[in-house]
């Protein structure tokens, strides 16, 4: 397919032949949403991250003991119910990125490259 080249410009400085089979692909939009969710899950830093019961400071030993007290049996200061303690099933420092396959990724760069032919631009 024979398309204008155009300078800066914007005047016709010649033609040239893109391949069909690149620039004639047809726009699946499931494809390029995959691709974009793919490089923005990869560009996530993941870096939140908070103190868990092993981490915070604190004894291990029994705040009082477990009966006669009259109130709520208590293992370690360090448990979640206290001010000072961990918090329960926090974020951990991870990684969001996961894998899209190669001929997949392949496939989105050809069709973001057919739909930018397709629009003219």
């Amino acid at each position: 397919m024979k398309v204008n080249v155009i300078n800066l410009d914007n005047k016709k400085a010649g033609d040239i032949e893109l391949a069909e089979e690149v620039f004639g692909v047809p726009v699946r939009a499931d494809i390029l949403q995959r691709m974009v969710r793919y490089q923005l899950a990869a560009r996530r830093a993941g870096t939140h991250k908070t103190k868990d019961i092993s981490e915070v400071s604190g004894t291990g030993q029994k705040p009082f003991k477990q009966k006669g007290t009259g109130r709520a049996r208590q293992g370690q200061k360090r448990a979640p119910q206290h001010r000072t303690g961990g918090v329960a099933h926090g974020p951990v420092v991870r990684s969001h990125a996961h894998d899209l396959p190669k001929k997949v990724r392949k496939l989105a760069l050809k069709t973001a490259l057919s739909a930018k032919h397709a629009e003219g631009k």
